[in-house]
């Protein structure tokens, strides 16, 4: 939430825009989400000429569950960024099998 509440309204528009095409259709163009490497996602958006990345992962299904965010400057996604993805994912599934 921290990277999402610290962006612009334009920003946060794309994202909420992007994340609705996510939720209704049943194929979703690679431009907007796409895997990336063990269950990791990309959430895309592009806005002017910044491009933003959430990683997110599968729950159940149908459930997607946002990790962390990161504003692209290059062409390629940086290392730590995944290691903090798959981090995430980790420490939610294993928190959820402790319940």
């Amino acid at each position: 939430m921290d990277f999402f509440n610290n962006q612009t309204d334009a920003v946060k528009l794309k994202f909420n825009w992007t994340l609705g095409i996510i939720a209704t259709l049943e194929r979703v163009p690679d431009k907007f989400f796409k895997h990336i490497d063990e269950g990791i996602y990309e959430v895309r958006v592009e806005v002017g000429s910044n491009i933003f990345r959430v990683f997110s992962f599968f729950d159940e299904g149908q459930l997607i569950v946002l990790t962390n965010g990161f504003q692209k400057k290059t062409q390629k996604i940086p290392k730590n960024e995944i290691v903090l993805a798959k981090k995430i994912k980790k420490e939610y599934f294993d928190e959820k099998a402790k319940k």
